[in-house]
Formats: structure tokens, C-alpha cells, sequence
């Protein structure tokens, strides 16, 4: 096979360049460091911490430099008729109190860093489940690939046969035309399995972010028969779990809380705002004497406290508390949906995989029939005993049953990671 890839840094614990075949645990530490909706989630966590050590540096005065350059020309005016004027200033101002919305703000902003976190965090653990479904249905394509060629290869033996028999008198033309038909279906179902396959490493390859040239492959994971019927923990317990380890319900929480933060922000819309200001300045006008001399004797130094007291702001600061108020409800509503949403998603998995051990253990027994039905009837059509419709029958019937046991299998795998998933926010397919 050719290359995964032949540059790039990844992990410690991925696959190396020259790697080939992938476990589960290798795609998420590559996927960690290269899928490109994870890094966009981190970008936007970078962004909150700006924003939070913004919202820090508004307790630090202000201070800016000013400095105006003029020159004027009244042509009339007797003596010097062109004046130039410069200006020089140092600018400070604190503000004291301004209603708590600083503080405020700082706090809302921590808030917000917080759930950018959680957001990351939930991206990763959303892109673990995503690799999870498409790591298991490529395991599932894989195995159908092997049903096929199996399949393929009986189909071509029982043709054979059939050839056989017919040029020693003992079978019809009709008959191996029969056959060969089967042996061209199960090579063309083959060709679709093998399609799917590659469909399903090239979804593998999406999520990993990896180029066209990369070859991929699954490792190999075996589940006994008793693991795959493994009894489920208490549904009522996992949804417990599922509530704390949550990260999209934290987030939530964060966002009501910040929500409460952004009413105090907005009321303190109409509350005074309290503020010192210092300034030191000078100027130079020419004619006017030397230039140092001047700026000595026009030097000049303020300091004040300003008091602003809120009368009528048109609406405004009623309006911003009705919009934070509005979005502290909806804030509310969002934990409540994904309360109502954790609930139905557990006990759909719950659902989902009762039903597909269920269905394994009916595709157990159902494929033992198939099996010992496919060996008699082959046997008595060696003997002429049977038609080829029957060994035909018996033939498709043992390729149906092999795959609806994989396909329980797999569905029954798949809803029991899922579950502990939703109990440890944690995914192993050991």
C-alpha cells in the first residue's frame, strides 16, 4: 500500500508515516490535532481569552498623546502675517465607578472563556463519536467484502460442479446457465461491497482530514458473542450520568449565568458613572520668542472628577434589559431542550441496541440453519437429488443470514459504546 502520509507532525500515540493500518484510538489523536473544525473551535476559544483580558485592562487608566501642527495666513494684518502654532498634551483618565458594569463584564467574559472551553471539549468528544460510527461502518463494509468473496467463491465451485455434472449427462444446460447467473450476481455484489468500502475509508479520511494520496485501513477488532449480548446497565443510571458529564448541558448552564451577568450590564445603563481625568499640556506660537522658552512658560496641568448622572436615554437601557432578560429565558429553554434531548438519546440507544442483540441472537441460530441447510442441499444436488433452484435458494439464503449476523453485531457494538459513552464520556472498542 502506498503511504499514509510522508510529512506532518501527529502525536505520540498515532500511527507513524509509514503506517498502514489504524486502530480507533489512533484516528482521535490524529484527529485531535488535525481536523479542521477542531482547530476552528480553539481559534474561537483564543478569541474569548482576548476578549476576557480586554474586559481585565478596563480597571488601568487611560493615557494618549496629543499634539496639533497649525499654520495660519492673514495677508491684511500688519507686521507678521504667517503664524505658526503647535500644541503638546499627556491625556489620563480612570473611571471610579461606573454601575458594577466593569465588573460585570469581567465576570461575564470569564463565563465565556469557560464555555469556549466546554465547546472545544464537546467537538472533540463529538468528532470521537462521528470517528466511532464511521470506524465501526467501515469495519462492517469490510467484513461484508469477505461475506461476498466467500460467497463468490462457492458460487464459482457450484458452477464448476454444475459444468460437470452437465457434460457428464447429469445436469441441463439450463442448470449451469443458472449457476453462472449466480456466480455473475455474487461477483457483481462483490463489486458493490467493495465500492462501499471505499466509500466508507474515504468518510474515515474526511473526518481525519487526510490528502487523496492516503491508504488506509482498519485494524482488525473481534467482540466475542458474549460481548455482543452483554447486559446494559440501568437506563435510569445512565441518564443520570449522562446529565453529569455532559459538556453541552454545562455549556448551557454557563450561558444562563452569563445571561444574568449581561441584565446587571444592562442596567447599570441608568445608574451615574463616576470619573477622573489629568492633563498636562503646552503650546508654541511663532513669532513668540524660542521655542523651549515657550513650551516652559505654556505649560499647563489639569485634574478633574466628572459625575454623570443618567436622565433620559431614549429607551435605550430599558431596551438592553429586555433583551438580556429575553435572553436569559431562552437561555433557560435551551437547558430544559437539551434535558428532554439526553433523555430521548439514551433510551434510543437503549432501544436500539435491546433490539439489535435481539436481532443477533435470532441471526445466530438463523445462520446454523443456513449453514447445515447449504451443506445438505449440496450434497444432494451432487446426487441429483435436488434442483439448482433449491441449491440456489439454500446458497442466498446462507449469504443473508451471515450478513444480518454482522449487521446485528455491529448495531449491537455500536449502542453499547454509545451508552458508555453517555455513563464516562469516554470511547473504547476493547
Amino acid at each position: 500500500m502506498k503511504q499514509i502520509f510522508t510529512a506532518g507532525i501527529i502525536l505520540a500515540a498515532t500511527v507513524t508515516a509509514a503506517a498502514d493500518v489504524w486502530t480507533y484510538e489512533n484516528c482521535v489523536d490524529y484527529a485531535r490535532a488535525h481536523n479542521i473544525n477542531l482547530q476552528k473551535t480553539r481559534l474561537a476559544e483564543t478569541t474569548a481569552e482576548a476578549d476576557l483580558d480586554e474586559a481585565k485592562a478596563q480597571w488601568q487608566p487611560s493615557l494618549d498623546f496629543a499634539t496639533t501642527q497649525g499654520l495660519s495666513n492673514s495677508p491684511w494684518t500688519e507686521g507678521d502675517k504667517n503664524t505658526y502654532s503647535s500644541s503638546y498634551g499627556l491625556n489620563a483618565s480612570w473611571t471610579v465607578w461606573n454601575g458594577g458594569q466593569r465588573e460585570n463584564t469581567i465576570r461575564r467574559n470569564r463565563l465565556q472563556s469557560q464555555i469556549s472551553r466546554l465547546n472545544t471539549d464537546d467537538a472533540l468528544r463529538t468528532l470521537e463519536t462521528d470517528l466511532l460510527q464511521v470506524y465501526l461502518n467501515l469495519l462492517y463494509a469490510r467484513e461484508s467484502v469477505g461475506i461476498y468473496e466467500d460467497a463468490l467463491r462457492l458460487s464459482t465451485a457450484q458452477a464448476d460442479r454444475t459444468q460437470q455434472l452437465m457434460e457428464a449427462g447429469r445436469a441441463s444446460s439450463v442448470d449451469y446457465a443458472q449457476m453462472r447467473s449466480q456466480q455473475e450476481q455474487d461477483n457483481y455484489a462483490l463489486v458493490n461491497a467493495r465500492g462501499t468500502y471505499d466509500t466508507r475509508r474515504m468518510e474515515l479520511k474526511k473526518l481525519l482530514e487526510l490528502s487523496i494520496e492516503a491508504d488506509i485501513e482498519p485494524a482488525d477488532v473481534e467482540w466475542t458473542a458474549e460481548q455482543v449480548l452483554a447486559a446494559l446497565p440501568p437506563i435510569d443510571e445512565s441518564y443520570r450520568l449522562a446529565l453529569s458529564t455532559d459538556l453541552q448541558l454545562r455549556s448551557l448552564e454557563l450561558a444562563d449565568e452569563s445571561a444574568g451577568l449581561d441584565i446587571a450590564i444592562a442596567r447599570s445603563g441608568a445608574l451615574p458613572r463616576i470619573a477622573l481625568t489629568a492633563g498636562v499640556g503646552t503650546g508654541y506660537n511663532a513669532p513668540g520668542g524660542a521655542f523651549g522658552t515657550s513650551l516652559k512658560r505654556n505649560i499647563s496641568e489639569s485634574v478633574g472628577l466628572t459625575v454623570s448622572v443618567p436622565i433620559f436615554d431614549n429607551r435605550k437601557t430599558k431596551s438592553a434589559v429586555i433583551r438580556a432578560e429575553v435572553q436569559q429565558l431562552n437561555a433557560q429553554l435551551d437547558i430544559d431542550q437539551r434535558n428532554t434531548d439526553l433523555a430521548q438519546l439514551v433510551e434510543n440507544w437503549y432501544i436500539d441496541t435491546r433490539s439489535a442483540q435481539s436481532r443477533y441472537t435470532a441471526a445466530e441460530q438463523q445462520l446454523e440453519s443456513a449453514q447445515l441447510s447449504e451443506k445438505l442441499t449440496s450434497e444432494q444436488f451432487d446426487l441429483g437429488l435436488v434442483n439448482t433452484v433449491e441449491l440456489l435458494t439454500a446458497h442466498n439464503d446462507l449469504t443473508n443470514a451471515r450478513h444480518s449476523l454482522i449487521q446485528a453485531k455491529y448495531m449491537a457494538m455500536l449502542g453499547q459504546k454509545m451508552i458508555q459513552y453517555y455513563r464516562t464520556a469516554k470511547i473504547s472498542l476493547q
